[in-house]
Order: structure tokens, then C-alpha cells, then sequence
């Protein structure tokens, strides 16, 4: 395809995904609450993959991928939306609303709203690969891909339930079972692991640069504003527990967790999924 098309497909993506969010603004507004940005963000990525399949190539391997992502966001987003459902606003938000004042309501329109419009079409990379036509046929490559990404669906939505019975349970102590046993943040690692298993797809169908958008994603997630974020919130909450917690287990990619001998006193889920 030519990269004038390419780049057409972009931007009309894009576009859908920022009207989406604009209008999940407006009403964020209205309600008070700018969190319904996290409960469109899955959405958001059904949303490219359809405006994708709709000017690409239709093809085994992107009715596949398109398939995979469909679930994954779907889920994602009903999964927000019931968690969060009659709670108010997330600490996240309020945090950016104290920090702005009355400022916030426009500024939030930027941050996170079309940050996060930005974000989904940075990390779908895969999804324009993938439907991109003049593919290749690496049958092989496209079975990994599909595997790997079908997994990381599983791990994030299993590490979600995990977290939401401990919540539904009544304690607020800090989880250390399950796959939280093995990493601090097992739904970030699932979305990461998703979105590299798209990536291989993407590779498959001959575009190496299928993998900039999950390389990104992983960098943000380790280093930005997924783990460092999401730690610093629970060792500010939890305390010592959650001190141990870390001491233990490792932050992302899952490991045994170390000093067997000292075990943490509350088993039980901490990070939101």
C-alpha cells in the first residue's frame, strides 16, 4: 500500500477514536467524573480495528487479530465500567482535578482524554499491519502471534477476577496469591503480552514496525505510568504490607516470590485492573 494510504488510514482512525473521546469529555464534564476515559479506552481500540478491517485488507490473519482485539477490548471496557460503577471518581483523577482546580474541566480535554486518543492509535500499530494489503504468509508466525496474544487476554482477565473476589471479600490488605503471587502488576503484564502477541501478527503479515506500538506501550507500563504510578499509590495506602509486598515479589514479569521464609500476613489483590 502506499504510504499516502497508509497514512490516510491513520488519520481516519485517529479521528474516530478522538471524537470518541470528545464526547466521553462532554459527558465527564457533565458528570464530574473523568475516569469514563478508562471506561472507553478498550472501546477506543475496537473502534481502530474496525475502522482497520474497513480500509485494509480483509484477510484470515486480520479477521484473527481483529477478532482477538474486539474481546479484549470489550472486556476491558465492561470490566471498568462495573468496578468503577456508583464509586465516584478514581484516585488518579482526583488527583489531576486538585492539581488543575477549575481549570480542570477544560484541561482534562487534553490530559487524559486526548492523550489518551494519541496513545491508542500509538500502541495499535499492530492493527494497521495486520490489514495492511501485499501480505505475507508466515502461517507459523501467525499461530505464535495468536497464542501469545489469546494468552495475555486470559492473564489479564484472570488477574482481574483474582482482584475483583478479594475486593468483593471486604479486605483491604495486600494480595500475594494467585497470579499476583508471581507479579505486582499480572494486568498490565497481560495487556503487554497481548498487544506483542498482535504485534507478531503484524510481523507475520511483513511489517517489522508492528512492534513499535507494543515496544512503546511496555516502556510506559515499566517505566511511566504503569508500575512506578501504581506502586508509589499502594506503598502511600498500604504501608508496610505493601513494603514486604514488593520486597517479595517481583514488579512485572513473572518470578517465585523471594524470602519464602517471611510470608506477608493478608493475602488478598492491590493494584486496580
Amino acid at each position: 500500500m502506499r504510504k499516502g494510504l497508509s497514512m490516510a488510514r491513520l488519520l481516519i482512525g485517529f479521528g474516530c477514536v478522538l471524537t470518541l473521546m470528545t464526547i466521553t469529555w462532554a459527558v465527564s464534564v457533565g458528570r464530574h467524573n473523568a475516569g469514563l476515559v478508562d471506561r472507553v479506552w478498550g472501546v477506543a481500540f475496537v473502534v481502530l480495528g474496525a475502522v482497520d478491517l474497513a480500509t485494509g485488507a480483509v484477510t484470515r490473519r486480520s479477521w484473527l487479530g481483529m477478532a482477538i482485539v474486539a474481546v479484549w477490548g470489550l472486556r476491558l471496557s465492561a470490566h471498568i465500567t462495573v468496578r468503577g460503577w456508583g464509586r465516584g471518581e478514581e484516585w488518579r483523577f482526583q488527583e489531576l482535578r486538585r492539581r488543575h482546580g477549575r481549570a480542570f474541566a477544560v484541561r482534562s480535554l487534553l490530559d487524559p482524554f486526548g492523550l489518551q486518543a494519541v496513545a491508542a492509535v500509538a500502541v495499535s500499530t499492530p492493527l494497521l499491519a495486520i490489514t495492511r494489503p501485499g501480505q505475507t504468509a508466515t502461517w507459523w508466525l501467525d499461530g505464535l502471534g495468536a497464542t501469545v496474544a489469546v494468552a495475555g487476554l486470559v492473564v489479564e482477565a484472570a488477574a482481574d477476577a483474582q482482584l475483583g473476589r478479594f475486593r468483593s471479600s471486604g479486605s483491604d490488605g495486600v494480595l500475594a496469591s494467585g497470579l499476583w503471587r508471581y507479579t505486582r502488576h499480572p494486568n498490565y503484564l497481560g495487556d503487554a503480552t497481548l498487544w506483542w502477541g498482535l504485534g507478531l501478527l503484524g510481523v507475520a503479515a511483513g511489517h517489522w514496525w508492528a512492534l513499535v506500538g507494543p515496544a512503546g506501550m511496555l516502556v510506559v507500563l515499566l517505566r511511566v505510568t504503569g508500575v512506578p504510578v501504581m506502586d508509589r499509590h499502594m506503598r502511600a495506602t498500604r504501608g508496610r504490607e505493601y513494603d514486604d509486598y514488593v520486597r517479595r515479589t517481583s514488579a512485572f514479569f513473572p518470578w517465585p516470590p523471594r524470602d519464602l521464609s517471611a510470608p506477608l500476613a493478608t493475602e488478598g489483590a492491590v493494584t486496580p485492573g
